[in-house]
């Protein structure tokens, strides 16, 4: 008897600690500033492409290209941006709110670089067999950029004892495809303390 009352205390005690300790999950605005960990997150992404976009739509080149062409607005690839960290930085979300940002502005044309670029090409490939005549995409129509954006992620920490201070600096460069000019440089500097 006492081993049985002992074993239901236990499986209750169990079920109410296993119920008491759950996870709980919150809905937050998706633009809501949250840092746990202290490493780059999300805020960080967003605040970087804006600064930077703003950055390089409101510089010098762009009046200068479209004065020299006509009023046309210059045709930019974002190529690669490496991470230098010292964490894992998917580059990827940060390069696609830079060229929402692009698309957005109506300033540049945007054209797709890298594994997109290629699996336009694979698709544009299988058309010439398998689409109709009137229908298939042509070769050699791709619109050629004028301008490559590429650039670093990178990060510096320095920490003693529960205490450490990450700092982030995002580099992007934009460099004429025909001429190699470095047309512009911006940055964006991040610092956080993190206190454990």
């Amino acid at each position: 008897m006492k081993t049985t009352t002992f074993r239901i205390l236990l499986l209750i005690s169990m079920v109410a600690f296993t119920f008491g300790c759950g996870r709980q999950v919150t809905r937050v605005a998706a633009d809501k500033q949250i840092d746990l960990s202290g490493r780059w997150n999300d805020t960080d992404s967003r605040m970087v492409a804006e600064e930077l976009t703003k950055q390089v739509l409101g510089q010098r080149w762009l009046p200068d290209f479209m004065q020299a062409h006509a009023g046309n607005r210059p045709v930019v690839v974002v190529g690669l941006v490496s991470n230098k960290s010292h964490e894992h930085i998917d580059a990827e979300t940060f390069l696609a709110d830079i060229e929402k940002a692009f698309i957005n502005s109506g300033s540049v044309r945007l054209v797709q670089a890298g594994e997109k670029r290629e699996e336009l090409r694979q698709e544009r490939g299988d058309q010439q067999q398998f689409a109709s005549p009137e229908t298939m995409k042509k070769w050699g129509k791709e619109l050629g950029a004028d301008y490559i954006m590429q650039g670093s992620i990178n990060s510096i920490v320095d920490a003693h004892g529960k205490s450490k201070v990450v700092f982030y600096k995002v580099n992007l460069q934009l460099t004429d495809l025909e001429t190699n000019e470095v047309v512009w440089i911006g940055d964006k500097e991040i610092k956080k303390m993190v206190n454990n």
